[in-house]
């Protein structure tokens, strides 16, 4: 017990008991907030005080070891005082006798913790809305739900000098490739810092390619996207206190697909991919092509539209790109004002503030109008990529192109383009190429890329993840004909 007292010194939530029961002393250790002290009382203390519980000192430390066999928890016997520390920190009532060197650990954890909610991220309009919480144990429970199979794989790290963070790495085991499992588990073990509070520690730790903008693992708040993931042969990575679990390896295209592609029709999700994909295009372009075309190539604008844009740039004092970047600032601020302020004022910033800022930036001669649409066009078409990293990272890239088109015009942007789409093609995601299937094509992949076909076309699982299981289906397409009278 002084060595508990003397580690545990100036914490107050610690609680230290001794007392005596059939002429043997007895200590218990617990985190007074992080124990159920009601179950405590009836599962272990009730057995330990009661006179007919045992009749000697040597029969009640034996049946206390052994307390399982008549309640349900599970307990542990350590013998190392640092490891029983450990415990006493996660949640463990631990307790011990005088003249033995044995300690019992008992699993009576319960604190307060958020209860279930919807997706705040990833919103569908069909399909399950539950949503991943802090308690790591809740959320391999959402998974395991869903994927009732022995082959599921639950794999836990302790990861941090002081926070001692648990991370469980989810895998299917005959699915996943054995090989990603082994990186996955050496790169995690590799970090070596005082705490992890979050995923994005590990994240950042286990990419790549840490430098670059492009997202290298995918965060979802979703159970059935992360049981989506398992059954392609991936990796899910949840941390304890982070509703939000890592998915690897990752390609650019997942970033473009969304939960509710695998809710609706298979020519409905393929329309949505398609006009992402052109939306992608105009939210990463569309400012630096005006910039480009007004400042260098006029004579490519028809005569009509060239007498308007003029007109309403008559009284801008700023060349064209200076007007961009001030727009592009503009909105970006009031973006993020909208993400820090409570729900209910965050919307009326968003919407009241673009009018209200672009109006008076317009009446003032500061900007032109046609600037404003561009800017509009260009943030609503940012709102349509469904992950939130990609998206961010398109609006980063999105400034060096306009410098370059307001430097080089179209070559510039031809150039700054080029040069995005070389480094994308030189990523990789734990081995796999960030641009698969299209580089290197693997036209079997390709079922589930730009546009989705059907179920019962989908018979294969992603060649570059699920290698050890390819086959995820063998559904027949059932054919229905009309007898004709």
């Amino acid at each position: 017990m002084e060595w508990f007292k003397e580690t545990f010194h100036q914490s107050i939530d610690i609680t230290f008991h001794e007392l005596t029961a059939n002429e043997t002393r007895c200590g218990i250790v617990f985190v007074q907030s992080m124990v159920d002290q009601q179950l405590f009382d009836e599962q272990v203390l009730k057995y330990i005080v009661s006179p007919d519980f045992a009749s000697s000192r040597h029969e009640l430390i034996h049946k206390v070891l052994d307390l399982q066999s008549v309640s349900t928890m599970c307990t542990s016997i350590l013998t190392d005082m640092q490891e029983a520390a450990e415990n006493i920190l996660d949640g463990k009532v631990i307790v011990f006798f005088e003249g033995d060197n044995r300690m019992i650990a008992f699993p009576l954890t319960s604190f307060e913790k958020r209860t279930g909610s919807e997706t705040s991220n990833e919103n569908v309009i069909r399909g399950p809305r539950e949503a991943f919480l802090e308690d790591i144990h809740t959320n391999v429970t959402m998974v395991r739900r869903r994927i009732k199979s022995p082959h599921l794989k639950m794999e836990q790290l302790l990861i941090g000098k002081y926070t001692k963070t648990k991370v469980i790495i989810s895998y299917l085991e005959g699915i996943c490739r054995d090989d990603l499992i082994a990186e996955v588990k050496q790169r995690i073990t590799r970090i070596k810092i005082d705490g992890v509070l979050a995923s994005s520690y590990i994240e950042e730790c286990i990419d790549d390619r840490p430098l670059s903008p492009f997202p290298q693992s995918q965060k979802t708040e979703r159970p059935d996207v992360a049981a989506a993931a398992l059954l392609e042969g991936r990796v899910v990575i949840f941390v304890d206190g982070d509703p939000i679990p890592l998915i690897a390896p990752v390609n650019f295209y997942m970033f473009l697909q969304a939960a509710e592609d695998y809710y609706q029709r298979y020519f409905l999700t393929s329309f949505i991919r398609m006009l992402r994909y052109g939306w992608l295009i105009v939210t990463l372009t569309f400012p630096s092509f005006y910039i480009a075309i007004t400042t260098f190539h006029p004579e490519m604008i028809p005569t009509s539209l060239l007498l308007s844009v003029a007109a309403s740039r008559e009284n801008v004092p700023f060349p064209s790109i200076v007007e961009a970047f001030l727009m592009e600032i503009a909105f970006e601020g009031l973006r993020e004002a909208g993400i820090r302020t409570p729900k209910a004022v965050g919307q009326a910033i968003g919407i009241l503030g673009a009018i209200i800022i672009g109006q008076a930036a317009v009446q003032a001669g500061i900007v032109s109008a046609i600037m404003v649409i561009i800017v509009s066009i260009t943030g609503i078409a940012s709102f349509v990529i469904p992950g939130y990293d990609l998206g961010f990272t398109v609006r980063l890239l999105r400034f060096p192109l306009m410098i370059l088109a307001g430097t080089f015009g179209i070559f510039g942007l031809m150039i700054g383009t080029i040069l995005i789409y070389i480094h994308v093609v030189s990523l990789r995601s734990f081995g796999m190429p960030y641009l698969s299937p299209t580089a290197p094509l693997r036209t079997s992949d390709l079922k589930d890329t730009f546009i989705r076909v059907p179920w019962w076309l989908m018979k294969a699982r992603p060649s570059f993840t699920g290698s050890n299981d390819d086959m995820r289906s063998n559904i027949q397409k059932s054919i229905i004909e009309d007898d004709e009278d």
